[in-house]
């Protein structure tokens, strides 16, 4: 009979010290937050939104600034939480044997979730909060938000007049150097990598999945769909994340 895929991964973590963890959008979908490149994905069925994460269109276009406000206010009055996916991240930590937590997610389930921020790399950033694009302020979002809702459709800057966005990585910025050192250095490392949810098509962090090959560590992907990368990994899972991640964990 051929192996059970479910079971070889949980071997593979069973035998694991030092799990490095990869997380993508597709790890919160089933906590009501769509993924991007999937058939019902932001992206796929809204090409608009695309260009909201333009860090070029966003800067040139108040239309588009103004429009990316109205879609985070509608989403700040339905606030998502974990799913059983996020969770089983804690199991994994719980067990002594997650050394870092990639994510690609800017939702911040992942602490909501209870896993040791000190353990994650928001790779992407955050959407909780804002930041100035010309003096680097910084703050929670809620108070943006406060401002769109009372009608300044495309706030600034209260310190210095620059404009402002959600604390997250854009199309077209840079990703923070020191976070990506500390994620390879992380995958370097770790004795067994475990994609979830990502279709590993996102440069420089999809890097990180042939360091740790390179490196000796095992490789597991779980994912709706397949990735880019399922040719180096040694177990390939393609179901749903919250049913199977926490079989695969515990």
């Amino acid at each position: 009979m051929p192996n059970d895929p479910v079971t070889d991964a949980a071997a593979l973590i069973e035998r694991s010290e030092r799990v490095v963890v990869l997380t993508g959008a597709g790890i919160s979908t089933d906590s009501g937050i769509p993924d991007f490149r999937g058939p019902q994905g932001v992206w796929t069925m809204n090409p608009m939104a695309e260009r909201q994460s333009s860090i070029h269109h966003y800067l040139a276009d108040p239309q588009i600034r103004q429009q990316s406000w109205q879609v985070k206010l509608a989403a700040s009055e339905h606030q998502p939480r974990p799913n059983a996916g996020h969770q089983a991240i804690v199991d994994l930590e719980r067990r002594g044997k997650l050394h870092t937590l990639i994510t690609q997610n800017v939702d911040g389930l992942h602490r909501d979730a209870g896993t040791d921020p000190d353990r994650i790399v928001e790779i992407h950033g955050t959407m909780r909060d804002y930041m100035c694009m010309s003096c680097a302020d910084r703050g929670p979002i809620g108070e943006v938000l406060d401002r769109v809702r009372a009608g300044d459709l495309d706030p600034a800057c209260s310190t210095c007049g620059g404009v402002l966005k959600s604390a997250t990585i854009s199309f077209g910025q840079g990703l923070v150097a020191d976070d990506m050192l500390r994620s390879e250095r992380a995958a370097l490392d770790c004795d067994l990598m475990l994609a979830v949810g990502s279709t590993l098509s996102v440069y420089p962090v999809a890097g990180v999945v042939p360091i740790a090959r390179n490196s000796g560590a095992a490789v597991v992907i779980v994912n709706g769909q397949p990735t880019d990368m399922d040719y180096l990994a040694d177990v390939v899972i393609r179901d749903s994340i919250s049913t199977v991640l926490p079989r695969i964990v515990r």
